[in-house]
């Protein structure tokens, strides 16, 4: 074995065993395993004690871990269930895109940064990262209440709307002005993806069911769900998207045949491997070396709003199901994650914005999302206690029936 091989090996049980260590730690003291493994990240990681430093391989393996993580959730989601909160989410995606947007922007204004850095700092408080709170539910067992599909289905739309926002921030950036048919193509395509995956994905799966059974190939209908994964992974790229929303579709055209093909227990088995590189390389991101006294100021203050913006905005639409469900829908949507650090990384990119108002971002990313989790497990605490017993009959039955 070559040389090279070692290292990436060497590298990868680094990360996986370090990540399950911490996860491991904080599970033993009631906390999120999730909070662990972005916290290996970070004290492991190359701005820290530098033990650990990603290599590009690896952060490719990180954004396979999140397709595969969302999959798995969207096996745990029907498309009638995300029907049924449709409207709720979709008023919970507006409001979370709108708030966070003009009061980022209208901060960085008043501090007299220059609009284009305005512009994508604003842009970059928008994204939501659906990986974070789906891990968090999924852990706490909740992923199958109102509140948790009224989250998951604000995020699709969130990440369809955050993209149409990247493209307009963009394009007024690289000085091309506004290119309402580009953008009113990308709204068309993106709109027409998510309506075909939960309208019509689900009755092409019942169609090809007889086939499927038929197939000599073990696991046949494993070896179809994944290859439909990670081709709607890319279909979803290709038309603008980010690729674990095409994960997710992919996941929920399968989720009325799961408990038929139990392609769960064998997809959460990939997940389990997978998901710890993307939250060790999510925490490996945070850099605190480089802020000054401005930097702080300003990163403090972006963070703050960040967090304010997602819990008013997100919570208002949802406010006459009571304060306390308002506040999980909020706290839900809270954590930004890899959408706003590549938008900050495409503004470096493009020379929109300083190294300084990129670590203000990669700094609210971070905070965000070592906060949330925090905030769910206490939020979630009633819930857990009620759905984990109904969790446990429903295996006992299925135990008692095989």
């Amino acid at each position: 074995m070559s040389h090279g091989a070692d290292l990436f090996l060497l590298e990868l049980f680094a990360i996986f065993v370090w990540a399950k260590v911490f996860g491991e730690i904080f599970e033993q003291m009631s906390l999120p395993g999730v909070l662990g493994e972005i916290l290996a990240g970070v004290v492991l990681g190359p701005h820290a004690t530098g033990l650990v430093n990603p290599s590009d391989t690896v952060g490719s393996i990180a954004e396979v871990g999140a397709i595969f993580l969302l999959f798995t959730v969207g096996l745990e989601t029907r498309p009638s269930d995300l029907i049924r909160v449709g409207r709720a989410s979709l008023g919970v995606a507006l409001a979370g895109v709108a708030v966070p947007f003009v009061l980022g922007f209208s901060y960085m204004a008043l501090r007299h940064e220059p609009q284009h850095e305005a512009v994508f700092v604003a842009a970059a408080m928008v994204a939501t990262s659906v990986g974070i709170t789906a891990r968090v539910m999924s852990d706490l067992h909740v992923l199958h209440s109102p509140v948790a599909r009224i989250i998951l289905g604000a995020a699709v739309f969130d990440d369809i709307l955050g993209m149409v926002v990247l493209t307009i921030v963009t394009g007024m950036t690289a000085g091309e002005g506004f290119h309402w048919l580009h953008i009113i193509v990308l709204v068309a395509e993106a709109i027409g993806f998510a309506v075909f995956m939960i309208f019509i994905g689900p009755r092409i799966v019942r169609r090809i069911r007889p086939g499927v059974q038929r197939m000599s190939s073990h696991d046949a209908p494993l070896i179809l769900a994944l290859a439909i994964c990670l081709g709607l992974s890319v279909a979803a790229t290709k038309i603008g998207m980010a690729a674990i929303i095409g994960a997710f579709f992919a996941g929920m055209v399968f989720a009325d045949y799961d408990p038929e093909w139990r392609i769960s227990p064998r997809a959460h088995g990939i997940n389990e491997f997978l998901a710890p590189f993307f939250f060790f390389i999510m925490g490996s991101r945070l850099d605190i070396d480089v802020f000054n006294g401005k930097v702080w100021v300003t990163a403090i203050v972006i963070t703050i709003l960040a967090i304010i913006s997602k819990i008013v905005g997100c919570g208002l639409p949802v406010l006459r199901r009571g304060w306390r469900e308002a506040l999980q829908v909020g706290v839900g949507m809270t954590p930004r994650g890899e959408v706003a650090l590549i938008v900050a990384l495409i503004g470096l990119q493009m020379k929109a914005i300083s190294s300084q108002a990129y670590a203000v971002v990669v700094f609210m990313t971070g905070i965000t999302t070592i906060i949330a989790p925090v905030a769910l497990r206490y939020l979630f605490r009633g819930e857990r206690a009620a759905v984990v017993p109904d969790q446990e009959e429903q295996e006992i039955s299925r135990s008692t029936l095989g």
